[in-house]
């Protein structure tokens, strides 16, 4: 659609106002002359001049006749026909006839002369013309033009200018109570649908942070209540074994050590709960500086295999770590090291009795890959498209011997991340779940 700019349609809008009297103008003097020339009017005035010349012939032959109503009503005939009126007086200024008495004192073009006989004076004439120079038809024809100028300028301006912004603030208010589907209008001017433009760019911004806001709304009462829930369960048993240990429930050493053994445990899920909130939080939302050394990832891989033996032993795991090449690479090694611990957690976890974990490393190019793959269920397709999120769990219990918090592989992602590297979830052709991911090469 075409638009115009608000200059042009004012200047638009001036030309109608100029032009469009005038037009109404020339038209009404066209109809009334049947001629465009606006010079004074020769023909007619000569057709007015034979007329006037025939009536004073006509009240000059007929000076004896005067007085006869014959003869004036012959005269009124012929000033009807001329449009003219007649006045006739004696030498003495009597009126002795009048062809229209209440034209007397109208402001009309009059012609006066004296009817001479003898040399001597018998009689004045006066003669009222037609007002052939008039322009009272063409002069309100040009005032009605104004006005319908000013009137088609209106409804365009209340088209084009008013009804656009009127609507638009209507749209403005509705926008504010929460209704997107507000329709915005379309306008032929420029300026106005730039802003209408900008208007919808604006709303579907607002639009798409609503939509936002609510998701993280939802995302935060979720993070709240899983949190709660991670938090309330070894707390509520802490606090059980807390008030035996008080009340002398456990009375022989075996029961006060059990008792003993309970409480540390669940005081150390406690410790790493709150610590793996906090790393999420250091890594979601604060601007951690990482401190970059030179990392062997094979040696990384070897010291969290080493701390989670025991678990791996419990478990009869046997843990196996293929390397190919160095693998050194360019990160914190502190952040590394927890992303590896997670990764490696998750798959001792998961992984049954008497099944297997199988670790490589290479170098690859610019690459440094590694995978991390287990014996056991593997992913379901839910668990491949939300396993990342933060706090996601597969069993809905939230029950922390199958699993950890929720935390460790989102927290291990965005570690990895951080170093300009990628991981993602598999599961294996052979069976089990796979965990692969990449950092670049130390240069």
């Amino acid at each position: 659609m075409r638009t115009l700019r608000i200059r042009s349609f004012m200047i638009l809008c001036l030309v109608v106002i100029l032009f469009l009297p005038w037009i109404f103008f020339i038209t009404a003097h066209f109809m009334e002359t049947n001629t465009l020339n606006f010079t004074k009017n020769q023909p007619r005035d000569e057709k007015l001049q034979r007329q006037l010349a025939d009536v004073i012939h006509q009240i000059e032959a007929g000076s004896d006749q005067w007085m006869d109503s014959k003869w004036q009503s012959q005269l009124h005939k012929e000033l009807q026909l001329a449009r003219m009126d007649a006045v006739i007086l004696n030498a003495s200024d009597q009126e002795i006839y009048s062809s229209n008495p209440d034209r007397k004192n109208a402001s009309l073009s009059t012609e006066r002369f004296s009817i001479l006989e003898d040399g001597h004076v018998i009689g004045k004439v006066i003669i009222y013309l037609p007002n052939v120079d008039s322009r009272q038809v063409q002069v309100i024809s040009a005032f009605l033009g104004l006005l319908l100028a000013f009137l088609i300028i209106g409804i365009g301006m209340r088209r084009l200018l008013l009804k656009p912004l009127e609507k638009m603030s209507l749209g403005a208010r509705q926008i504010a109570v929460g209704d997107w589907s507000v329709q915005l209008p379309l306008s032929r001017i420029t300026e106005i649908k730039e802003v209408r433009d900008g208007y919808e760019v604006m709303v579907n911004g607002l639009q798409q942070a609503y939509q936002k806001q609510t998701e993280l709304e939802a995302e935060r009462k979720f993070v709240i209540a899983a949190v709660a829930h991670d938090l309330r369960t070894p707390l509520f048993a802490l606090r059980g074994y807390l008030d035996g240990l008080e009340q002398g429930i456990a009375q022989s050493p075996d029961k006060i050590a059990k008792y003993v053994a309970v409480c540390k445990e669940k005081s150390t899920q406690l410790d790493r709960l709150v610590e793996e909130l906090f790393t999420f939080t250091k890594m979601e939302y604060l601007e951690t500086k990482l401190n970059s050394t030179a990392v062997n990832l094979n040696l990384i891989l070897r010291k969290s295999m080493d701390s989670l033996a025991p678990l791996a032993q419990h478990k009869s795991i046997p843990v196996s770590i293929h390397s190919a090449g160095d693998c050194t690479i360019n990160g914190d090694a502190h952040l590394v090291e927890r992303a590896m611990n997670n990764l490696l957690d998750n798959a001792v976890r998961h992984t049954p009795a008497h099944g297997k974990i199988t670790i490589e490393c290479s170098q690859d190019g610019n690459h440094v890959k590694f995978s991390i793959r287990d014996s056991g269920p593997g992913f379901s397709s839910e668990e491949l498209e939300r396993v990342f999120e933060p706090l996601y769990r597969g069993e809905v219990s939230r029950n922390r011997s199958t699993g950890g918090s929720g935390l460790g592989l989102t927290i291990s992602q965005k570690i990895i991340r951080r170093h300009g590297g990628e991981l993602t979830a598999h599961n294996h052709p052979d069976g089990g779940a796979l965990l692969a991911g990449w950092f670049p090469v130390n240069d």
